[in-house]
């Protein structure tokens, strides 16, 4: 049986991002092809089977009761958005561009926990569980996923993969849906190999921008 937490109150920040977001329709500028940076806010999109990445307070009826993580077609969820962060040693400073093999944290931003995944199997194809993990952003080492893409950063423009470093799956869907009480949206899981159901895309969101005026780099919508 699946089960819904008791909830978190958005902060002001928080409740400022929204806005900033659906007054310039959740989309990012467009002036360049632009790079994905540490501290940027964001969707993430798979590109073969065109869903969101996705959380919410609801649970896990089975393996680890943990907060579950799907993908839905929406794309004005804003349990869809996400936060660029870097492991525990701070190696992500705000407004750098994110380096292609570099581990990061992927923070939900409206639960405050951190993509996630560990040998339990996942409900629907008994590939690995993806959850959501930890308090405020703070989890444990299964919660940082090396970015896999060409040249030397992320791109927004391009498709990467992100392969969990503590057990080497992909970060993946492949189609499945879900019944009550989330019905339609997508299973999320992680699998074994690289394939083209494990490519994601920098969608909508606050991009973090390097600026010489301010070192810690300004927002861009």
């Amino acid at each position: 049986m699946w089960s819904a937490g008791r909830g978190r109150a958005a902060g002001p920040a928080l409740l400022g991002l929204l806005l900033a977001l659906s007054l310039s329709g959740g989309r990012a500028a467009k002036t360049d092809a632009g790079l994905v940076t540490c501290g940027s806010v964001l969707k993430l999109f798979n590109t073969q089977h065109r869903v969101r990445l996705h959380s919410h307070d609801i649970k896990y009826g089975s393996g680890s009761g943990q907060q579950s993580v799907t993908g839905v077609e929406a794309s004005d969820d804003a349990n869809s958005y996400w936060r660029i962060r870097g492991d525990t040693e701070g190696g992500c400073p705000r407004g750098s561009p994110v380096r292609c093999g570099q581990a990061v944290r992927l923070t939900h931003v409206l639960t405050g926990k951190n993509l996630h995944t560990h040998h339990f199997p996942s409900p629907l194809t008994n590939n690995q569980e993806v959850s959501a993990f930890g308090e405020d952003g703070e989890g444990d080492d299964l919660d940082l996923w090396t970015v896999r893409c060409s040249g030397l950063h992320w791109e927004r423009e391009a498709a990467v993969r992100f392969q969990h470093v503590g057990t080497s799956v992909f970060l993946s869907v492949t189609g499945e849906q879900y019944g009550s009480p989330i019905r339609g949206q997508h299973e999320v899981h992680g699998m074994a190999s690289a394939s083209a159901h494990n490519k994601w895309k920098a969608m909508e969101g606050v991009f973090i921008k390097p600026s010489p005026e301010a070192p810690g780099g300004h927002d861009e919508l």
